[in-house]
């Protein structure tokens, strides 16, 4: 079938992100040269918290041997342009440095062309135009060079078009930059002048949410920003226009408060992640989901400039990301007071019309939000690490599914039962060839197509990796999330034949046995021993029950009587809760050394009990030595992922009985 065309405002759109992911991917790199300079500027010129003439280039340091003295004029004239153009140049050559080495000595001429204002423009027309031009002359000899003459015409091709490109930007690029950067300057103080500034939140606000507000923040705004903050002001209310939370901070308090389904409920977390997080785009979709709240942060934009405007406020250098406290970090001496007022007015407009605009709105919020952060990534061109976990969002991968992990804390505990249960079910399904494996979150690499976690884990879990679909479950053993999984991988290959499942041989330990060292010494008895089944059983809590578990390991001669303190850390850290009534506490990895053999222990509780707002009466202690632990818990994992077994341990009379149904743990 084929797919209509893109319409040709939906190209220029497409076109204008483009143009504004690359002009961010100039300027992000260099962030945090950018926040140095701003704050040895704010700390050390004459006007700054502790001026010190040495370091802020004022005095009789004003200049040294005819060059400007101190740190915040060369910084500012020479280093950060140069650093923009070498990321620039490298950006534009493939990522090699040597496009950014040519687009940085090309940008040496327009920053010599005007050394009185800092050429940020220049550099990033200079940066990437070295770099390209230099990867095209490449290609003109690329395999006609002969053996030993590399090196001779690599470099001196490079040095020679260096010095070209160096002198052309510096009698034709340089005036016509000057020139640009003059006429910018005159219309911002034509809208400061004639207080219209706030009128720029007309066009950044919804730019925001349509992801075209790097061409503008930092196209324009910042290199103008940093060329007033490098002047006698010695600050920019510019690097505000763009980067105050309190437009997108009102739409979703307004949410917590008057939303309904799955916006109110992520609501609250997102306005953490956006306030102090400064990542913007986490609120987008609740903006793309009602339309009609870009007006309520297109005033509360306007409420914030106006603010800043009225009482000459500003920042010394941009804060990336637009968090209040890298605000706050970069704001000029004395305005940090006005400027959170400045951010606590667009927060209370923002959240007054949202609020009228919510309540007005008869239409229903839950199942829009997933819809609208699915728009919001096909508008972006990439998922969002942010937006889509928070909701909850379960899209399938845009790749064929292959490479599925569990994750979890250490990687060998939950994640082992999780990964059993996940991997037997898209077995059953008929995908065996699919790779279904565990692993830590510290471990994680950004290279699978699914990750499922623990709920409480999702956040440590999605900046490692971006690019996989994020699920969270809180029952490890029967989620609706396996199932989702399935029909995912079904939906996707859909008008295929199925792949026919892996054969398995009787004999085979469950899965996740399948990479294991050889069984640890166990007991005479196997893993599982009568004297260690306890029916019939009472506990005031979990903790309680943690204790009893591991006292019949070590009643048994399993482990030391420490390991039930290690029992206890774990779940300090992460809860062992499985699902179907089951929890299973072990020790942490620390505690290896205290195991002498591997066991389990299994208590089954006549009231059940609360453990994390969960009922559990299954209550299962294990010591593995060796990893052997996790040929346990994949066994434990099919056991229990069978609603028949559980019932059958729920009418059974005996610890003979129970030892029966769980046999397999001994094999």
């Amino acid at each position: 079938m084929s797919t209509p065309a893109p319409s040709g405002a939906k190209r220029a759109q497409a076109g204008v992100q483009r143009f504004g992911t690359f002009l961010s991917g100039m300027i992000m790199p260099n962030i945090g040269a950018l926040i140095a300079w701003g704050l040895i500027t704010a700390l050390f010129i004459e006007k700054g918290w502790t001026p010190v003439a040495r370091i802020g280039g004022f005095g009789d340091y004003a200049t040294v041997g005819g060059w400007p003295g101190g740190l915040v004029a060369p910084m500012i004239h020479y280093l950060l342009p140069i650093l923009i153009a070498y990321q620039g140049g490298k950006m534009a050559y493939d990522n090699k440095a040597r496009g950014g080495v040519i687009g940085a000595i090309a940008t040496m001429g327009v920053i010599a062309g005007v050394p009185s204002s800092p050429m940020f423009l220049g550099a990033m027309i200079m940066g990437p135009l070295g770099g390209w031009t230099m990867k095209k002359l490449d290609s003109l000899w690329e395999g006609k060079i002969k053996a030993g003459f590399e090196m001779l015409v690599n470099n001196f091709s490079a040095g020679i078009w260096g010095g070209i490109l160096s002198i052309g930007s510096l009698y034709l690029l340089s005036p016509v930059v000057h020139w640009v950067m003059n006429r910018l300057a005159d219309l911002v103080a034509y809208l400061v002048n004639h207080n219209l500034l706030p009128v720029a939140s007309l066009f950044i606000e919804p730019a925001k949410v349509m992801f075209l507000n790097n061409a503008i923040n930092h196209g324009v705004l910042s290199p103008l920003g940093l060329a007033e903050a490098a002047g006698s002001a010695g600050k920019s209310v510019l690097f505000l226009l763009e980067a105050n939370p309190g437009p997108g901070l009102g739409v979703l308090l307004a949410f917590m408060f008057f939303g309904k389904g799955a916006a109110k409920a992520s609501a609250p977390g997102a306005a953490i992640i956006h306030f102090l997080g400064g990542i913007h785009e986490i609120y987008f979709p609740y903006v793309l989901m009602k339309p009609q709240l870009l007006i309520a942060t297109i005033l509360g934009g306007a409420t914030g400039v106006a603010t800043n405007m009225l009482l000459h406020t500003g920042l010394v250098s941009p804060a990336a990301p637009g968090s209040i406290i890298a605000i706050s970090l970069v704001a000029a001496k004395g305005d940090l007071v006005k400027i959170l007022l400045s951010v606590l007015l667009a927060t209370v407009v923002s959240f007054i019309v949202a609020s009228v605009l919510l309540k007005a709105d008869r239409s229903a919020d839950d199942g829009d939000l997933a819809k609208a952060t699915a728009d919001m990534e096909a508008m972006k061109g990439k998922k969002s690490s942010v937006a889509g976990n928070l909701v909850g969002t379960t899209a399938a991968p845009q790749g064929e599914i292959k490479n599925i992990v569990f994750a979890c804390d250490a990687g060998m505990g939950s994640s082992a039962m999780g990964a059993s249960v996940l991997r037997n079910k898209v077995k059953e399904a008929g995908f065996g060839d699919i790779k279904v494996t565990n692993e830590s979150i510290a471990n994680l690499k950004d290279e699978y197509d699914i990750v499922v976690t623990q709920e409480t884990l999702a956040t440590r879990a999605a900046p490692k990796v971006p690019s996989a679909t994020l699920l969270t479950v809180d029952n490890f053993m029967n989620s609706p999330r396996y199932d989702e999984v399935v029909e995912m991988i079904r939906t996707q290959r859909q008008g295929q034949a199925a792949p026919a499942a892996a054969p398995v041989a009787a004999a085979a330990p469950v899965a996740v046995a399948a990479a294991t060292p050889a069984a640890a010494e166990a007991p005479a008895d196997g893993v599982l021993s009568t004297e260690s089944i306890k029916l019939g059983a009472s506990a005031t809590d979990k903790a309680d029950a943690i204790t009893q578990a591991g006292q019949l390991l070590v009643a048994r001669g399993a482990v030391d009587a420490g390991y039930v303190d290690a029992m206890h850390q774990r779940e300090e850290s992460v809860s062992t809760y499985m699902g179907n009534f089951l929890a299973i506490p072990h020790g942490t990895n620390e505690a290896k050394e205290l195991i002498k053999s591997s066991a389990m222990s299994f208590i089954r509780l006549d009231q059940p009990i609360d453990w994390n707002g969960n009922q559990v009466r299954f209550v299962v202690g294990i010591a593995g030595k060796n990893k052997e632990h996790l040929q346990i818990l994949g066994k434990l994992a099919k056991i229990f992922s069978s609603n028949d077994s559980v019932q059958a341990l729920e009418n059974a009379s005996s610890a003979d009985e129970v030892a029966a149904i769980l046999g397999k743990v001994n094999n």
